[in-house]
């Protein structure tokens, strides 16, 4: 995904001559950038903190700000994205490049989400892969405001061919009426194979890409709690404060429906070698499945 978001933001650079990439020196991500608009290309030595500072001047001055650094890294900026970017609901868009499975907790995180989530004024987006990136990230530029987004190092399994993407509203990646799979992010392609796999039970699962975390697409989700009876949520992110308990509390005001929750329980980093380890696969999902059809 790096890559594709790399190449989309030349792109958008040429559409947008106001945007600007503000980066930490030692981290470049996206470095073609750099070499298309080196005058619209900001490295900063100071810090994390000074990155958010120094995005934040570039907003008030009007400009489209695209900060990408590793996750872990932009958390430890947390309560400077909540006061400068949030409350004052700065055009700044930060990008953290998540590693996935990683020791390193500078450059991977299981609870951005949850972070940011709390944060006034902010939009989530998680995209399934770079063809999604690709979309969500224009659609991003394209609306005033602070973002948060998610983009894995790795370029991962391709879950489109094409997509189209409009903030806060999932895209139906595959429909059924026996239980409904909400999934973000690399999570998407592992609820596809799980569906594919309930199959073989006779069980037709609808799956759901919910790129977009907050604002959550409450229509949707109701829809299909009370088409299927059943849900499972996917995410790779700690099952406290992410997707997951977004949707447990909009089910439990507006049409409470049993589910289950497949996401990281009690992530230390050191150890942790695949996502089975973290318990993040197909075959998870579908366990979390037949759990939940059985109280349905």
């Amino acid at each position: 995904m790096r890559l594709a978001f790399g190449k989309t933001l030349v792109e958008l650079g040429l559409k947008y001559k106001e945007l600007y990439v503000v980066e930490v020196a030692s981290n470049v991500i996206a470095p073609i950038f750099a070499e298309n608009f080196p005058e619209r290309f900001v490295s900063v030595d100071v810090g994390v903190q000074g990155l958010i500072g120094i995005a934040a001047g570039l907003a008030v001055c009007g400009k489209k700000v695209v900060v990408p650094t590793y996750t872990g890294l932009l958390m430890s900026a947390w309560e400077l994205i909540k006061n400068t970017i949030g409350n004052t609901r700065l055009n700044v868009k930060l990008v953290g490049i998540h590693r996935s499975i990683n020791n390193d907790h500078l450059s991977s995180c299981y609870e951005d989400f949850a972070f940011m989530r709390v944060i006034p004024n902010i939009v989530i987006e998680s995209p399934a892969d770079s063809v999604e990136l690709r979309c969500c990230l224009e659609e991003v530029l394209g609306v005033e405001g602070p973002v948060y987004m998610r983009v894995y190092e790795d370029e991962g399994e391709r879950v489109y061919d094409d997509c189209v993407c409009r903030l806060g509203v999932a895209n139906v990646v595959r429909d059924g009426f026996d239980v409904g799979i909400i999934a973000t992010g690399y999570m998407v392609f592992e609820a596809l194979k799980a569906a594919k796999e309930l199959k073989n039970y006779g069980i037709d699962a609808a799956v759901l890409d919910f790129h977009t975390i907050k604002p959550l697409d409450t229509n949707t989700l109701i829809k299909y709690a009370r088409a299927t009876g059943a849900l499972v949520v996917a995410e790779e992110h700690n099952i406290l404060g992410g997707l997951g308990s977004s949707v447990a509390e909009t089910l439990i005001k507006e049409y409470p429906t049993p589910t289950e929750f497949v996401g990281v329980k009690e992530f230390r980093g050191y150890g942790v070698k695949s996502l089975e380890d973290l318990g993040l696969t197909a075959s998870d999902i579908v366990r979390a499945v037949k759990r939940v059809m059985k109280v349905r």
